[in-house]
């Protein structure tokens, strides 16, 4: 059996893949991969995270990876692999890699560009892709330090979205950031549907009536239940 440290070294070692965003188009300065919009906005029945989907054994959702980055690290590493798996399923939402606010800026970046870099490359090979949006500090989704708003490069506007929500409304900081920043996505994104991975506040909500949210039960609320 091959030790999942080095089967995934390659993630690293080889400059991220290269070959993932071959014929990409790319995004702003730093050249973030463009996940395109897709033809026809599907919005799937649930959103069930990477590392479930093999308990059950209906294909009627959509895989997320909001959950800790080690459970989705073998997909980074080895995409190709699961390209005709996912095919199975309603749509793949592009990788939550982890964004922190006191990550440095350079850390934060680089797992926006895998976010999209992936999503390009199941785009590309047939998966039907929307594009996880997530942002770290306020550089990430304003224009105060960088030219650009880094966290939004790479989606295209009037189109589908997902955020996750769970646990960014827990204490009044997180908060604070995750309204900051959801604001600075639909200004610059205007997107007609936001898929929600856990709750919306009504008062998010309540201001852009022109956007379709659509919120989904988190697995752990699903597993507290049975």
């Amino acid at each position: 059996m091959v030790d999942s440290g080095v089967r995934n070294a390659g993630l690293l070692s080889d400059g991220c893949n290269p070959e993932l965003v071959k014929d990409a188009e790319f995004d702003g300065i730093f050249e973030i991969p463009i996940i395109k919009k897709p033809k026809n906005l599907i919005i799937p029945n649930k959103l069930v995270p990477f590392s479930k989907i093999g308990k059950t054994d209906r294909k009627t959702f959509a895989v997320c990876e909001y959950e800790n980055d080690t459970e989705f690290s073998d997909l980074l590493a080895h995409p190709n692999e699961y390209v005709e798996i996912l095919k199975q399923y309603e749509g793949f939402i592009s990788p939550d890699c982890s964004i922190y606010r006191d990550m440095p800026l350079s850390l934060q970046i680089t797992n926006i560009y895998r976010n999209r870099a992936i999503g390009y490359c199941f785009q590309k090979h047939g998966v039907y892709v929307i594009p996880c949006v997530r942002w770290g500090d306020d550089r990430t989704y304003t224009t105060k330090f960088l030219p650009e708003k880094i966290a939004f490069l790479g989606v295209e506007r009037h189109s589908i979205v997902s955020v996750g929500s769970y646990g960014q409304l827990k204490n009044r900081v997180n908060r604070y950031y995750f309204e900051a920043g959801m604001d600075s996505m639909m200004e610059e994104l205007e997107p007609e549907v936001v898929l929600v991975y856990s709750k919306m506040p009504d008062e998010i909500k309540e201001k852009y009536l022109k956007t379709q949210f659509v919120e989904y039960e988190d697995w752990t609320s699903i597993v507290r239940k049975n």
